[in-house]
C-alpha cells in the first residue's frame, strides 16, 4: 500500500525535526558542543515560551521575550540532558 504525497511529507518533516540520539547522548555527557546543538534545537521553543505581553503606558500592546525566564527555561533544559540516562532508554527500547 502506497503512502499519498502527505504522509511522507509529514514524516519527512518529523525526522528533520528530531533531535539526533547521538547528539543527546553527547549533550548528556557533557559535551558542550552537544549541548550548545540542544540549546539550538529549542531555541524557538524557548522563545516562544518567555514571549510575555506588555502594555505601554497608551495601553498598546508590545510582546516581548522575557530574558529572566529564557534564561531559566535554558538552564533547565541543560540541567535535564545532563540527568538524561541514555543507556535505560537504549536498553528499553531494545527490549
Amino acid at each position: 500500500m502506497e503512502e499519498s504525497a502527505n504522509e511522507k511529507s509529514k514524516k519527512q518533516k518529523c525526522a528533520f525535526d528530531l533531535l539526533p540520539f547521538h547528539v543527546i547522548e553527547a549533550a548528556s555527557t557533557g559535551d558542550t558542543e552537544a549541548i550548545q546543538a540542544v540549546l539550538k534545537h529549542y531555541e524557538g521553543y524557548i522563545t516562544v515560551l518567555a514571549t510575555r505581553k506588555m502594555f505601554d503606558e497608551f495601553g498598546q500592546v508590545h510582546y516581548c521575550v522575557d530574558e529572566t525566564l529564557r534564561q531559566h527555561l535554558e538552564a533547565k533544559l541543560i540541567t535535564k540532558t545532563l540527568g538524561f540516562d541514555t543507556k535505560s532508554y537504549v536498553r528499553k527500547s531494545n527490549q
